[in-house]
C-alpha cells in the first residue's frame, strides 16, 4: 500500500436524510477513482456500500461503511452512512472520527429531518461542511429553490461551486464557478468531462458568483482581495490557500450539484475535497480525559498511540471487527494496547482497511488514518485504547434515546440461555440498542429507535443464535391507588389441632400526592398488640402493595397506619400477623374508592409545517395534551403529554403521516389517574389472564 502523510488523508461521512442518493454518490467516487470497473446499483443490491444481506434486501443502508480511494495524490476515507432515522447512531459515530462532514440533500425533496439531525451533530462536533444537491438527473428537480432554502437556514456562508446547466433526465453539464468552465459529463457513468467556455448568460452568471465567491473568501485571507482588486481576477490555483482558510473557519459553505447515478458533477467534487478540504492536520488536537477525569490533549504529533473505536460490527466468518480512528502515534500488528474503558489489555490483531466486505491487510495505520481490527476481546463502541503506559480516554458519544420498545416472546421454552448472551452480544454492538429483562412485567423488553431498527436486530439474533420469537406490546406499568380515606379491622384465625393463628389488625388507610410512593405507620397505645408485630404486618402490607389488589399492579401513593389490634397468648406469632396485616389492608383499601393509573410520558416531535394537523389530530385521538409548539428551523417542535400505553409503534405511525420527514423522543413523566371506561377494561383483562395461569 502507498505511505501517505497525516496531511494526505482526507476523512469525510456521507450523511444526510434517507433515499438522497448518498449511496449511489460513495459509489460513484469509487467509479471516478477506477476502484470499480463498473458502478453497481441498490435496485440489483451490487453497490460496494450496502453488502449485507438485510441491507440488499431491503434497498437501504443499515450500515456506516467505510470505503477508501486515491484522489490527486489524496488519501480519501469515505463513510458512507444510512440516512434512516433508525440507524442515525452510525452517522452520529462516524462524524465524530472524520475531519468533515459531506451533507447530501435530495434535488427534488430538498432537506429533510435527517439533514437537520446530521448538520447539528457536524456543528457540535466542531467540523466543517459541505453539502450535495444530488440526483438532479429526476423529474421536477429544483436546485436554486433548494438552495435557497439552505442559506435561509445556514445562513449567507452556503455558496454554490458548481450549479446545473439541464437539470432533469439527461442532466450531464454543470456550470463550475472556480474554474469559470462549463463541464459537460460522460454518459457512461465514468465520471469524466470535458470543459468548455461559457458564453452568453452562463459566462455573465459564472463571472458574477466568481466575484462573490472572492469576496467570500477574502473574509478568511485579505491577500486574497488585494489581489483580485488588482488584476480583477483570480486563478483557482490563487484562491487555494484562502479556500481551505475559509472552509475551515465556516466563512464558506460550499454546494455542488451531482446525480450520482449517472456520475455527474462527482469528479469535480473529489477536486475539491483533494485540494482544499480538511485533513487531520487541520484539527491536530484532541480532547482527551486523564486517569482523574483532567482534561489532557491528545496531539497527532504524540509518538505514543491513542485510537477510538467509533464502531463495532460482527462478520459473518470472521468475527467481530471494530472500527477505529488513529488519532496518536501509530496501530501496529501485534502491539499491545491498553483499554482505558474496560482496564485491560488488548492486542492488536489483523488490522484492515476496507471497501465494503473487500478488506485490504496493513501492517499499521498512521495518525488521522482510519481501519478496522478483528478479534478484539472486550473492546467495544465507544471505547479508547492507548500505547502501555498512557492512560487517556476520548469521549464517547451521547447517542440518542430509544423512541420504541416491544415485548419478546419465546415460541419455545429453553432458549432463554441462547436469547441472554444475543442481546448482550448485540447491545454490546450497537449502543442506541438496549433490553431489560423487567421483573415486575416478567418480560424481557427490547428498545431501539424505530420499528426498522427492531427489525433488523429481531433478524439479527434470529439468524445468528437460532432462536424463534416474536414481538408484542410491552405491558404497561400501571400502578393502583386509592382517592379517599378507608379503613378495616380485620381478624385473622386459624385453629389446626395443634397451635393455631391468631392475630387482629385495624388498620386506617389515606391517598398521598402523587409520585410520593407507599409510606407505612404506627400508632398502636396500651398493651393489646405487641410492639414485635409491628414488623410483621408491615410485611403483609408491603407483600399487598407489591401484588396489587385491583388488577395486580403496585399500590403506590397510600399512607397507612397500624393503629390497635388484638393477639392471643399463645397462637399470636409473626406469620400470622404478615397475614392479618396484607388482609387488613386489603380490605382497607377497597373500601377508600380504588383506582388505577397510568404512566404519562412526555413526547417531543419535530415535524415540518405542512404536517402539523396530521400529528396534531392524531395526538389527539391517543389521548394527548399539547403544551406547546416552537419553531426549529424549517420544523416545529410540539410538546404534549401522552399515555404510555397509546405510544406502542408511534414511531411507525408518525413517519407515515409525515413521509418519514418527522421524529420523535419520549420519556416517562408522572402518572395520572385513568379514565374510568379504560380502567375497567384493564382490570377486565388482569383478571382474564389470571384465571388463564390458573
Amino acid at each position: 500500500m502507498k505511505e501517505y502523510t497525516s496531511g494526505d488523508l482526507r476523512n469525510f461521512a456521507v450523511v444526510g436524510h434517507a433515499t438522497c442518493g448518498k449511496t449511489m454518490l460513495s459509489e460513484a467516487m469509487l467509479a471516478c477513482s477506477g476502484v470499480i470497473g463498473r458502478m453497481g446499483s441498490i435496485s440489483n443490491g451490487t453497490t460496494v456500500s450496502d453488502y449485507h444481506e438485510s441491507e440488499q434486501k431491503r434497498g437501504i443502508s443499515i450500515h456506516a461503511t467505510l470505503l477508501h480511494t486515491e484522489w490527486q495524490g489524496k488519501k480519501l476515507n469515505i463513510i458512507d452512512t444510512p440516512g434512516y432515522l433508525d440507524f442515525i447512531s452510525e452517522a452520529l459515530a462516524s462524524l465524530r472520527v472524520c475531519d468533515f462532514a459531506l451533507v447530501v440533500v435530495h434535488g427534488v425533496d430538498g432537506i429533510g429531518l435527517g439533514t437537520e439531525r446530521v448538520w447539528q451533530y457536524a456543528t457540535e462536533f466542531g467540523i466543517p461542511k459541505m453539502m450535495v444537491v444530488n440526483m438532479l438527473d429526476k423529474e421536477h428537480t429544483d436546485f436554486n429553490g433548494i438552495l435557497g432554502k439552505l442559506k435561509e437556514l445556514y445562513g449567507r456562508h452556503v455558496f454554490p461551486l458548481t450549479l446545473p446547466v439541464n437539470p432533469g433526465p439527461g442532466f450531464d453539464k454543470t456550470l463550475d464557478v472556480m474554474r469559470q468552465t462549463v463541464m459537460t459529463y460522460a454518459n457512461d457513468q465514468s465520471g469524466k468531462y470535458t470543459e468548455s467556455a461559457p458564453t452568453g448568460e452562463l459566462a455573465d452568471q459564472l463571472q458574477r458568483l466568481h466575484n462573490e465567491l472572492i469576496e467570500l473568501v477574502a473574509e478568511s485571507d485579505d491577500s486574497l482581495l488585494e489581489k483580485f482588486l488588482e488584476k480583477g481576477n483570480l486563478t483557482e490555483e490563487e484562491m487555494r490557500g484562502g479556500v481551505h482558510a475559509a472552509f475551515q473557519q465556516g466563512n464558506l459553505i460550499p454546494v455542488f450539484c451531482a446525480a450520482g447515478e449517472r456520475n455527474v458533477g462527482v469528479a469535480r467534487l473529489m477536486d475539491f475535497i483533494a485540494k482544499y478540504a480538511s485533513s487531520p492536520l487541520d484539527r491536530p488536537v484532541a480532547k482527551g480525559i486523564g486517569p482523574d477525569n483532567e482534561p489532557v490533549e491528545v496531539r497527532i504529533d504524540d509518538s505514543q498511540a491513542v485510537l477510538h473505536v467509533f464502531k463495532t460490527l460482527n462478520e459473518q466468518h470472521i468475527g467481530e471487527m471494530s472500527f477505529f480512528r488513529v488519532y496518536s502515534g501509530t496501530a501496529r500488528f501485534g502491539a499491545d494496547m491498553f483499554n482505558v474503558n474496560r482496564n485491560m489489555t488488548e492486542r492488536i490483531g489483523q488490522i484492515f482497511i476496507l471497501n465494503g466486505k473487500n478488506r485490504e491487510n496493513v501492517n499499521s495505520l498512521i495518525a488521522g488514518d482510519l481501519g478496522a481490527v478483528v478479534k478484539l476481546k472486550n473492546t467495544h463502541t465507544g471505547d479508547t485504547l492507548c500505547s502501555p503506559g498512557l492512560n487517556v480516554r476520548l469521549p464517547a458519544v451521547q447517542f440518542p434515546r430509544p423512541s420504541i420498545h416491544a415485548a419478546l416472546k419465546l415460541k419455545a421454552k429453553g432458549e432463554e440461555d441462547k436469547v441472554a448472551q444475543g442481546l448482550a452480544a448485540i447491545s454490546a454492538e450497537d449502543p442506541t440498542f438496549s433490553y431489560q429483562v423487567d421483573a415486575e412485567l416478567h418480560q424481557t423488553v427490547l428498545s431501539g429507535q424505530g420499528e426498522l431498527h427492531l427489525q433488523v436486530v429481531s433478524e439479527q439474533l434470529k439468524n445468528r443464535y437460532k432462536v424463534d420469537f416474536d414481538l408484542v406490546a410491552p405491558k404497561i406499568r400501571f400502578r393502583e391507588t386509592i382517592r379517599s380515606k378507608g379503613d378495616s379491622k380485620y381478624r385473622h384465625k386459624k385453629q389446626t389441632g395443634g397451635a393455631g393463628q391468631f392475630a387482629e389488625v385495624w388498620m386506617r388507610i389515606e391517598p398521598k400526592p402523587r409520585g410520593t410512593g407507599v409510606e407505612f405507620t404506627q400508632s398502636l397505645t396500651g398493651q393489646n398488640v405487641d410492639r414485635v408485630f409491628v414488623p410483621s404486618v408491615e410485611k403483609g402490607v408491603n407483600a399487598a402493595c407489591a401484588e396489587g389488589i385491583l388488577a395486580g399492579y403496585r399500590v403506590t401513593d397510600v399512607k397507612i397506619d397500624f393503629y390497635d389490634g388484638k393477639q392471643h397468648p399463645v397462637d399470636s406469632k409473626d406469620i400470622a400477623f404478615q397475614i392479618a396485616g396484607k388482609e387488613a389492608f386489603k380490605e382497607a383499601f377497597m373500601n377508600a374508592r380504588p383506582c388505577l393509573l397510568e404512566p404519562i410520558h412526555l413526547v417531543e416531535i419535530k415535524v415540518p409545517e405542512d404536517a402539523m394537523g396530521n400529528v396534531i389530530g392524531d395526538l389527539s385521538s391517543r389521548r394527548g395534551k399539547i403544551l406547546g409548539m416552537e419553531a426549529a428551523g424549517g420544523f416545529q417542535v410540539i410538546k404534549a403529554h401522552v399515555p404510555a400505553m397509546e405510544l406502542y409503534q408511534y414511531s411507525t405511525v408518525l413517519r407515515s403521516l409525515t413521509g418519514g420527514r418527522a421524529a420523535h423522543t419520549e420519556e416517562f413523566d408522572h402518572y395520572e389517574e385513568m379514565p374510568k371506561e379504560i380502567e375497567q377494561k384493564v382490570i377486565a383483562e388482569s383478571k382474564k389472564a389470571k384465571e388463564e395461569q390458573q
